[in-house]
């Protein structure tokens, strides 16, 4: 006897699931604009009441784009009183989870055009690029008010850097320098904790910067870690007298390694990770002084005095818990997020201003900030007590 086989069409089985939906969720919000208008009017429709408030007149159509696609509402009218609805806003024509997917697919990278097309095809209906942009400003407003929030934590340890951006500037374009500061506070997690716009990386940026985040709330500095950047160290000096500085070990190999020819890159680039890799600071200064010896004889005299003019800033960590030392050395949690703030400004190319390159840098930040990134414990900051933790 054969066998009866039963085929489902899947594509056709969605498309009758989401029309099911979609006229559910349609007929619920007509029968709860219904009640409510029975509810202002004082009896049902077609009622005869002596208790009567006011009268139907009837319904006007609107439609309402949802998520599981556009439907059209028969909004009663009434006479004798003005019919207000709490189920949905006043000239509202998107569903809010709509308009907040929106805003997540820009602040995620999504260009303009492309969320139009998205629309579309996700809930049958385009938007304009007006729209976007308006709710874009409703997004600025909350990544501002994030921007500036009040630190109420202490962050023993702190990543500072600058990264880059096009702007125009009196009809040429010029860079445009946006620092950033990650802040790994008392419980062990990482916060984005600051970004400021700054024309360059200077003194007077860095103080302003630092003095900015201080009067928000920063405290309980020990350690900031950062590149050799123009005027930072001068900064820290200023701002936070008593917290301590450490050069970005990456940073500081890269400073080297540009002195030195690509065939021997390989090798000096072992050499100098073996300073980092001593067990205390005696030991690594005393290989840093072998690294400078071993440097000169290979006839690299320039990286030799990189080497010896700036290794000991590079071990300001050795003074720290030693199971700390792998995460606080370097700037690597900053230039992953720099990397992330790259793919999203890369689109945009020049910024019309400093203030739109901040918001965006910003709004990137946030949406980092809103993910698991900040959800997984950095570092034990109970180390930092523990006096044994410093020899082990």
């Amino acid at each position: 006897m054969p066998r009866q086989i039963v085929s489902v069409n899947e594509d056709s089985l969605k498309d009758d699931l989401k029309i099911l939906v979609r006229t559910t969720i349609q007929e619920t919000l007509n029968a709860l604009l219904d009640q409510e208008a029975d509810s202002l009017a004082g009896a049902e429709r077609y009622e005869r009441s002596a208790d009567r408030d006011a009268y139907r007149s009837g319904h006007y159509k609107r439609k309402l784009t949802t998520t599981s696609g556009e439907v059209e509402l028969a909004v009663p009218k009434l006479r004798g009183a003005t019919f207000q609805t709490a189920v949905i806003e006043r000239y509202r024509r998107r569903e809010t989870s709509v308009e907040e997917a929106m805003m997540e697919m820009y602040l995620a990278g999504v260009s303009t055009r492309r969320i139009e097309d998205v629309s579309e095809i996700l809930w049958g209906s385009a938007v304009s690029a007006a729209t976007v942009s308006n709710l874009n400003e409703k997004a600025f407003a909350q990544v501002e008010k994030w921007r500036t929030r009040e630190l109420s934590s202490a962050y023993p340890y702190v990543y500072i850097d600058g990264i880059y951006l096009k702007r125009a500037w009196g009809g040429s374009y010029q860079n445009i320098a946006v620092m950033i500061a990650i802040g790994v506070n008392a419980q062990g997690y990482r916060e984005i904790i600051g970004c400021a716009e700054g024309y360059t990386e200077s003194k007077d940026a860095w103080v302003e910067f630092l003095e900015e985040l201080k009067a928000r709330g920063l405290k309980g500095v020990r350690l900031i870690t950062g590149d050799k950047a123009s005027g930072m160290l001068g900064a820290i000096a200023e701002v936070f007298p008593g917290a301590k500085y450490q050069r970005c070990t990456v940073h500081f190999y890269r400073n080297v390694l540009i002195k030195v020819p690509k065939m021997k890159r390989g090798y000096v680039a072992k050499m100098l990770k073996a300073i980092h890799a001593q067990e205390n600071f005696e030991a690594s200064m005393r290989k840093a002084a072998e690294v400078v010896v071993e440097l000169k004889q290979m006839k690299l005299g320039a990286a030799a005095k990189v080497v010896s003019d700036g290794a000991q800033e590079t071990l300001t960590y050795t003074g720290f818990p030693m199971a700390h030392w792998v995460r606080i050395r370097t700037n690597n949690a900053l230039e992953r997020l720099n990397r992330e703030i790259r793919r999203r400004t890369r689109v945009v190319g020049t910024f019309p201003d400093g203030h739109s390159a901040l918001m965006l840098v910003a709004a990137r930040c946030k949406y980092v900030a809103d993910s698991d990134w900040g959800s997984r414990r950095y570092l034990d900051i109970s180390l930092l007590e523990d006096k044994e933790a410093y020899a082990q």
